[in-house]
């Protein structure tokens, strides 16, 4: 199949498919993690892969830049539906803690994935994908960011209503022990922002909170 090989996948768990189906993936990729459900609702489920892609040297360590692939069944087969090199970080991106990918799940049509990282400074964050208006769009994003003696700041943004809640709580380990000190919490509106599973990362997205002055950055 020119520059393609065949992964085999035994998807035992889906109701309409009763053996081993042949997955089409370019070469050199490695599945690390597949679920299935209905994105479109037509109640048919598809397929999300998450793939390693061939390694490539980021600085000074190596990592895998990642492509999530969905599949549609069509007469019996896996399809490529649509692809995206921008949703997923890289194998090694989550710093210290290595492996940044923390899950994926399909909820109700709405594909959300969670990825984390750091080392005394930790970060994570969880993406939200709807099928709407022939696209994936991200319709929701929720982080948490902060080092136990500085502070963590939680977000939860609507894409879709543009409501924004935000709070940062601020900590102390003065003398060795943690103590809370102010907390920064705030509601508020930010329109106008469309990402969808292909321009993920095409540009870096922040705004700054009206009350509090509260610089947001998502990751």
């Amino acid at each position: 199949m020119g520059n393609q090989i065949l992964f085999f996948l035994c998807l035992l768990l889906l109701p309409s498919v009763t053996h081993a189906q042949e997955l089409p993936l370019p070469e050199q990729y490695v599945v690390i993690d597949s679920i299935w459900g209905d994105l479109d609702k037509d109640g048919i489920a598809e397929l999300v892969v998450a793939c390693d892609m061939p390694l490539d040297t980021v600085y000074d360590y190596v990592s895998n830049p990642r492509d999530l692939r969905i599949f549609k069944q069509v007469n019996g087969q896996w399809e490529l539906w649509t692809h995206s090199e921008q949703v997923l970080l890289g194998s090694q991106d989550g710093g210290m803690m290595g492996d940044p990918l923390a899950g994926m799940e399909i909820v109700k049509g709405i594909l959300i994935i969670s990825q984390n990282g750091g080392s005394s400074w930790k970060w994570g964050f969880t993406d939200k994908y709807r099928f709407q208006n022939g696209a994936f769009y991200l319709i929701g994003y929720t982080s948490s960011t902060g080092h136990p003696c500085y502070y963590w700041e939680d977000i939860d943004f609507n894409l879709s209503t543009g409501k924004v809640n935000l709070q940062k709580e601020y900590y102390s380990c003065e003398g060795g022990d943690q103590e809370e000190g102010k907390i920064e919490k705030e509601t508020f509106r930010q329109k106008g922002i469309l990402i969808t599973l292909q321009n993920r990362r095409e540009q870096e997205v922040n705004f700054v909170s009206p009350k509090y002055g509260i610089e947001v950055y998502m990751h």
